[in-house]
């Protein structure tokens, strides 16, 4: 009998549900105080490969750190160029980045602050590239023609290189026509194709373009190469819980001390991450100040 008086004040609310169902996505609500999830960061890298190599190079550090990280989940996103990448670093949409050297020192006048870095900083030069079958000889005889770079805010790739050009008597701005061509993949093939004379970008991604396209890579060669600065940055949001940051950079700084990690960072061209500061990149600043008085403006106008 109390079955049947359950039943029979149940069954009109189940017909006014049914009745009321409009078709739409059903979507559950969670009390704030009982949330059945993880706080979900996100992670951005700056565009050192295509989106696709990308994640193949930094998910598997994501899934690593994710499987150590207590109360938070990181999410890797990839941007399709250098000004989207920009846009969303300099607007504070990352919790986490890594960004190149220009980008880690100007994140920190947009609400981040660095606490670490790629190691190896003499990988962190800009290359030159010819074509092995190539005319050009000397910088001075880029004059009248193109360069292809990845974008106009890629520090070794592009700022240095025309640094190194400018020194050896080239007006970027007037005696070559700079081609900003968008990844370092495209710099590449640019000069291998024969639609720029030179292509600037930077050891790591050249050694990996040699590993994925050997046949391309064959026909191209290193003509010069810049001296070092400090290597890509590690920035944080200010308002990250310090909770976070410490199980992240912890993590983070100390993958090369096993074998799992030695591995990730294999992928990524590189020894180890390390801690840093603001200071460990007055070089930078002052780089960035000589550019840009004597060379270009760095943010170009679209």
């Amino acid at each position: 009998m109390k079955k049947f008086l359950i039943l029979l004040l149940i069954f009109p609310i189940l017909l006014s549900s049914c009745g009321e169902h409009d078709g739409s996505e059903y979507i559950p609500e969670y009390a704030e105080t009982a949330p059945l999830s993880n706080i979900i960061y996100i992670f951005g890298v700056h565009p050192l490969h295509n989106p696709k190599r990308l994640f193949e190079v930094y998910q598997p550090m994501i899934d690593y750190i994710n499987a150590r990280l207590n109360g938070a989940e990181l999410r890797l996103e990839a941007s399709r160029n250098y000004p989207a990448y920009d846009k969303k670093l300099f607007g504070g949409y990352f919790h986490f980045s890594l960004p190149n050297p220009y980008q880690t020192v100007t994140a920190t006048q947009s609400g981040y602050k660095i606490f670490g870095k790629m190691s190896d900083d003499n990988n962190f030069r800009g290359i030159i590239l010819v074509r092995k079958d190539s005319d050009i000889q000397n910088v001075s005889d880029l004059k009248g023609k193109n360069v292809s770079y990845p974008a106009p805010t890629a520090l070794a790739a592009t700022m240095m290189p025309q640094w190194y050009l400018y020194q050896h008597g080239i007006n970027i701005n007037k005696d070559i026509t700079n081609l900003y061509v968008g990844s370092q993949e495209s710099s590449i093939m640019n000069v291998y194709l024969k639609k720029s004379a030179a292509a600037s970008t930077w050891p790591p991604p050249w050694r990996a373009f040699i590993k994925q396209r050997p046949e391309v890579a064959a026909a191209v060669m290193i003509k010069w190469e810049t001296p070092p600065l400090p290597n890509n940055g590690l920035v944080v949001r200010n308002d990250v819980p310090q909770s976070v940051v410490r199980q992240v950079r912890d993590i983070i700084l100390s993958l090369h001390t096993h074998a799992e990690g030695k591995t990730i960072l294999e992928a990524m061209e590189l020894s180890r991450y390390e801690a840093a500061d603001d200071s460990t990149y007055e070089p930078v600043k002052e780089f960035l100040k000589k550019f840009e008085k004597e060379v270009r403006p760095i943010r170009l106008a679209p």
